[in-house]
C-alpha cells in the first residue's frame, strides 16, 4: 500500500468512526485490516458500513478503556469477597464505554432504526459464587439505542411488553412492523472472562458485541444455561451423508465416528474437545467427559497449546473457542480437529451458535435451569417438562434415577420453567439452534469483538502500549462468510488521569472523591446517570411510564457496600433538589 492509499485508509476510518473517537478522545494514528476475503466485511453487512466501523471501534474503546482503567489484576491474591468487587467494578467500566459507544453510534442511524440489547450477561452467578456475584454491571434486556424520540417510542412498548400481563413478543414485533420501525437486537458480554481480567491473567478477556438483524424473541431479561455443542459443518454433512443426525443430544461415540468420516486418517488423539473443566463441573460434565474419554480422543486441558502457540484455559470463556473449531495440519502433516462441547451461560452460547454461518460450523444447544445442579444430560430433559402437570415431582424422581426430592426443590424446578416460558424461551424442542431466538428465518448477524488481552483460540494480540499514550487495540469484526482482523493504533487525546475521567461512569467518579457539589453540571449529567443506573443496579429500579425510582432497600451489601449507597443517594438527591427540570424522570425511596 502506497503512503497516499494508508493516509486516506486512515482518513476514512477516523471520518467513519468519529462519534466513538471523539466521545473518548482518541485519535487514530492508524490502522491495518486483515481480511478472510477479497471485500471489506461492511460489504456483506446488513449495518451501513459507519455503523459496522463504528461497532468495531467501540469494540476498540471498551478494550481499551477497560485495560487501562477497569483495575486489572486488582484481584490477585486477594479474598472473594475483594475479588468480587474488583470484578465489579471493571464491569461498570466496560458495560459504560460499550453504553456510550452505542449512544454515540446510533446517532447516525436512520431515522426509523433503533438498537435494543436482547440478551446480556452478569445477572447470574456462575459455579461457586454467591447470589450477590451474579449482580453485575451489564448491558440488560431492554436497554434502547437510537435517535432520542425513538428511542423513547420503543422504549414505551418495551416496558408494556415487561409489565403487561399478556403481551406477547408477537404483538411487540407486529408493533414494530406496523409503524415501520427496523429494530435490531443484540447479545453483549461487556467483559468476557471477567475473573480473569481481576487476577491478571494474560490470556482471555476480551468484549463481545453481537448484532442481529431483528430482534431476539425475548420479552423480559433472562439468563440460564445452555448445553452447547459446536463443531464443523463437514462433520455434520458426513453423518448426514451416514444418515445420521448429530446435535447436543447424539451420543459422543457418533459424533468421533462422524469426524472420521469427514477427516479420514485421522487419529482419535487428535481430535481435541474444548470442555469447561475443574471441580466443581464434575457432577455438571463428568458422564459427558467419560464418553469422550472412551471414545479416545483428548479433552482439552489447560495449558495445551493452541496452533497459535498460545496455552489455552478452561476455566472460564466458552466463546472465544468457537472460533478455533474446525480441522488443521501440524508440521508433520497430522490431521487435528477441535470442537466444543458442554454448557455456556445464555448470552454466550447464543453469540456462539449465531457464528455458524460466519465459521462454516454446526452449533446445537439444549436448555438447562439456572441452578444447573444435575448432570448435563439430566439438565436438559428437566427443562421440557410441564410443571403444571400432576406428577411433575415423580418425573422430578424418575430423571434424578428414583432419588427422592424435597418440596422446595420442586417449587424450585417448576418456577425455573415458568420463568423460561415466561421470557419467550423456545421451551417446545429438546435442540434449539440459533434460528429458534430470532422472530425471521432468513437472518444475519454482525459480531464485533475487542482483544484486552491475548487470545490463545486465534492469536488476536490483546492491548498493547507502544509509546506513551499511545495503543495497539485489536479487533475482529465478522459476518456470513466474511471476517476482518483490525487493529488500531489509537493516541490518547488527554493526559491519562483526565482520559481516566473521561472512561469513568459519573457515578464511579463521584464515589471515588470527585465533589457532585462544586463539578461544573451539564444537561448531559441526567442522561448520563439514567444510563448509569441502569447499567450499575437494575435490581433496584422501578419503571412507571418515564419516571425511574430507586429503591435501595433491594440493593444487596455485597454488590454496593452501604457507604457507596449512602454516597450515590447523596449525589442523586442533590441533582433532583438543584436541577427539578433535567431529573424530572428520577424519584427516590
Amino acid at each position: 500500500m502506497t503512503n497516499l492509499a494508508k493516509r486516506d485508509l486512515i482518513a476514512q476510518w477516523a471520518f467513519d468512526t468519529r462519534p466513538v473517537l471523539l466521545r473518548f478522545h482518541l485519535w487514530l494514528e492508524d490502522v491495518e485490516v486483515e481480511r478472510a476475503q477479497a471485500e471489506p466485511v461492511s460489504a456483506h453487512t446488513f449495518a451501513p458500513r459507519g455503523i459496522a466501523r463504528c461497532l468495531a471501534m467501540t469494540s476498540a474503546a471498551t478494550a481499551l478503556g477497560t485495560r487501562l482503567f477497569g483495575d486489572y489484576g486488582a484481584g490477585a491474591g486477594k479474598d472473594k469477597a475483594s475479588v468480587n468487587q474488583v470484578k465489579k467494578a471493571a464491569d461498570a467500566v466496560s458495560a459504560y464505554v460499550m453504553s456510550e459507544g452505542l449512544w454515540h453510534l446510533t446517532r447516525t442511524l436512520p431515522e426509523n432504526h433503533a438498537l435494543m440489547v436482547c440478551l446480556g450477561e452478569g445477572l447470574m452467578p456462575k459455579a461457586g459464587e454467591t447470589p450477590e456475584m451474579g449482580a453485575n454491571p451489564m448491558l440488560g434486556f431492554g436497554r434502547v439505542y437510537a435517535r432520542p424520540e425513538l428511542a423513547k417510542t420503543v422504549e414505551r412498548r418495551v416496558r408494556r411488553l415487561l409489565n403487561e400481563p399478556g403481551h406477547t413478543f408477537e404483538q411487540f414485533h407486529e408493533w414494530l412492523r406496523g409503524r415501520g420501525i427496523t429494530l435490531w437486537g443484540a447479545a453483549v458480554d461487556t467483559l468476557e472472562n471477567t475473573s480473569r481480567f481481576a487476577d491478571g491473567q494474560p490470556t482471555g478477556p476480551m468484549a463481545v458485541f453481537h448484532l442481529f438483524d431483528s430482534p431476539l424473541r425475548l420479552s423480559r431479561p433472562y439468563e440460564s444455561y445452555m448445553g452447547c455443542l459446536t463443531i464443523p459443518a463437514r462433520v455434520t454433512q458426513a453423518a448426514e451423508n451416514a444418515a445420521v443426525l448429530l446435535d447436543y443430544r447424539t451420543p459422543r461415540k457418533l459424533v468421533v465416528e462422524a469426524i472420521e468420516a469427514a477427516y479420514p486418517g485421522i487419529r482419535r488423539e487428535n481430535i481435541h474437545v474444548w470442555t469447561l473443566r475443574g471441580k466443581s463441573r464434575v457432577h455438571r460434565l463428568g458422564r459427558l467427559w467419560d464418553e469422550w474419554e472412551k471414545a479416545g480422543v483428548h479433552l482439552v486441558e489447560d495449558g495445551w497449546k493452541a496452533p497459535s502457540g498460545l496455552a489455552v484455559f478452561t476455566d472460564s470463556g466458552t466463546y472465544a473457542p468457537t472460533f478455533l473449531v474446525g480441522g488443521w495440519k501440524d508440521a508433520a502433516g497430522a490431521s487435528h480437529v477441535f470442537l466444543c462441547d458442554g454448557y455456556a451461560a445464555t448470552a454466550e452460547a447464543m453469540q456462539a451458535a449465531s457464528l455458524a454461518d460466519v465459521l462454516d460450523v454446526h452449533s446445537t444447544m439444549s436448555l438447562f435451569s439456572p441452578t444447573f445442579e444435575l448432570p448435563a444430560d439430566v439438565e436438559g430433559r428437566l427443562m421440557q417438562l410441564d410443571p403444571s402437570a400432576p406428577d411433575f415431582a415423580q418425573r422430578l424422581t424418575a430423571l434424578r434415577s428414583g432419588q427422592a426430592i424435597d418440596a422446595g426443590k420442586v417449587r424450585t424446578y417448576a418456577a425455573a420453567i415458568r420463568e423460561a416460558a415466561a421470557s419467550n424461551m423456545p421451551l417446545g424442542k429438546a435442540v434449539l439452534r440459533a434460528d429458534d431466538f430470532l422472530p425471521e428465518k432468513d437472518w444475519s448477524v454482525v459480531a464485533s469483538v475487542g482483544y484486552m488481552c491475548d487470545d490463545p483460540y486465534t492469536g488476536a494480540p490483546g492491548v498493547t502500549a507502544v509509546a506513551d499514550d499511545v495503543y495497539r487495540v485489536t479487533t475482529r469484526l465478522a459476518t456470513r462468510k466474511a471476517s476482518s482482523l483490525i487493529t488500531f493504533t489509537l493516541r490518547l487525546m488527554e493526559p491519562l488521569g483526565t482520559t481516566r475521567q473521561v472512561f469513568s461512569p459519573l457515578l464511579v467518579r463521584f464515589l471515588s472523591g470527585v465533589d457532585h457539589a462544586t463539578r461544573p453540571v451539564k444537561i448531559s449529567d441526567s442522561g448520563r446517570i439514567r444510563n448509569e443506573l441502569q447499567t450499575m443496579i437494575p435490581q433496584a429500579l422501578e419503571h412507571d411510564g418515564d419516571h425511574i425510582r430507586v429503591r435501595f432497600e433491594r440493593i444487596n451489601e455485597m454488590v454496593l457496600p452501604p457507604d457507596a449507597q449512602t454516597r450515590i443517594r447523596d449525589v442523586l438527591r442533590w441533582y433532583k433538589a438543584n436541577h427539578p427540570v433535567w431529573f424530572e424522570w428520577l424519584a427516590l425511596t
